[in-house]
């Protein structure tokens, strides 16, 4: 079982500074993915600096598109919703002993992210930096989409710190223990002892089981996998996570009593599916001739290794 957490590393540095878990498990995260994504480029015989370039745009219009959809999302029984941030555009913030306005919808700390538009805004970037320095955004999407759900495997993991995306009540040994300002409505007035289904740690571990996933189709299937279907399969993994894990999701933003977030899901991954479909049965495409370094690197993967044959000395002649 899991304590529960404080959810500040610092709290007060130098008087001024609070610095939450939160936060740095979100940059833990993007650096990890980014390290990998950056590898899987060097791989492909890309340039692997290009992926650390491509993080600052895309983990800035990220956040945005995570920030954006979690303002507009409406969890059930929740107190922060859409109408929320119109009613209280602002709240106040205080620095160096001094306070001043700052707008709601920007402060993080106060309600969360929402990781479908984060992947939304997340994508846009790297599309942007491709465009711009004249890339090929499919071979970039497959390249970012290893770190991107790398990344969220870690990042899940300051939910935990902040004791959000929880379940139902279990007698589990894994629950976790959620105190009572962070609890839902619903199970406000249980025993201090209640412990609770840790969602986030479900969605961790699927998402790391399905980084690992990746990589052997990456591998094993590469010279018959076309540009962009490792993103396509991304966009099947993970709704697939999604969807369950929405199943312990108490909290949840629902739409005539259906999870939004199931909804996305299955709108991405039967998406998803289509364009692979096509792509081939309709448009014929076929995968490029692989550049030297992943043909060499796919021929000894499929290759058995091939034992290696001493030399028999000759026999001297008496």
């Amino acid at each position: 079982m899991l304590p529960i957490p404080n959810p500040f590393l610092f709290e007060n540095l130098f008087g001024v500074i609070n610095v939450r878990w939160y936060g740095v498990v979100v940059v833990l995260g993007a650096l990890a993915g980014a390290w990998l994504s950056s590898k899987e480029a060097e791989r492909r015989g890309e340039n692997p600096n290009a992926v650390w370039d491509a993080l600052f745009v895309a983990l800035i219009l990220g956040l945005v598109g995570a920030r954006l959809y979690h303002v507009i999302s409406s969890p059930a029984a929740g107190v922060v919703t859409f109408q929320y941030y119109l009613d209280n555009p602002w709240i106040t913030v205080s620095l160096a002993g001094l306070s001043f306005p700052f707008p709601r919808v920007l402060a993080i700390w106060e309600g969360g992210l929402g990781i479908f538009g984060g992947i939304v805004g997340g994508v846009l970037g790297i599309l942007l930096f491709v465009r711009w320095n004249k890339l090929s955004p499919l071979r970039w999407l497959d390249i970012g989409a290893y770190g991107l759900l790398l990344g969220q495997a870690i990042g899940r993991w300051g939910n935990y710190f902040n004791q959000e995306l929880y379940g139902n009540p279990t007698n589990a040994p894994w629950g976790i223990p959620i105190d009572e300002a962070h609890r839902l409505p619903q199970f406000i007035g249980l025993s201090d002892l209640t412990w609770f289904h840790p969602t986030f740690l479900y969605e961790s571990i699927l998402c790391l089981i399905g980084v690992a996933v990746l990589m052997v189709i990456g591998r094993r299937w590469q010279g018959q996998l076309l540009d962009g279907d490792i993103a396509s399969i991304y966009l099947i993994i993970y709704p697939l996570i999604r969807f369950f894990t929405e199943f312990q999701r108490p909290d949840a933003w629902t739409l005539s009593g259906i999870p939004v977030a199931q909804l996305v899901s299955g709108v991405l991954l039967v998406g998803a599916v289509a364009v692979m479909v096509i792509r081939r049965q309709v448009l014929h495409q076929t995968p490029a001739p692989l550049p030297v370094a992943e043909a060499e690197t796919a021929a000894e993967a499929e290759s058995p290794a091939t034992p290696v044959r001493r030399k028999r000395r000759a026999k001297p002649r008496e």
